[in-house]
């Protein structure tokens, strides 16, 4: 399992500065409706879960580029970066997940 983690920090800077990040939300759908990053994309971890070479090509994901991945708390996202990782996805999770962004962005606002 190689793949690298990004502090809520590290995030907000690239989002900030302009960068193109591609976030993949591996929530359920109800959750990501809920809240979520801007940016991000939603995709069910079940779905990577079940993961084939097959529907590999289904998910329309770059190969070429980074995907940060990301959950609640982080568990579910390191999971799914894992098997991402296996088919030769560029991943990164966000440290922390969603709880830790908002903490973060909160402590911004103070």
């Amino acid at each position: 399992m190689t793949y690298k983690k990004i502090t809520p920090k590290e995030l907000h800077e690239r989002l900030q500065s302009g960068e193109k990040v591609r976030l993949l939300d591996v929530r359920a759908e109800e959750k990501f409706n809920e809240f979520h990053i801007k940016e991000s994309r939603n995709l069910p971890k079940n779905v990577i879960f079940q993961l084939d070479e097959k529907q590999d090509a289904q998910l329309s994901l770059p190969k070429d580029q980074e995907i940060i991945v990301t959950c609640t708390t982080g568990n579910s996202a390191s999971k799914c970066a894992a098997i991402l990782n296996t088919h030769d996805y560029h991943v990164t999770v966000l440290d922390g997940g969603l709880t830790a962004w908002k903490v973060y962005m909160n402590s911004l606002e103070d």
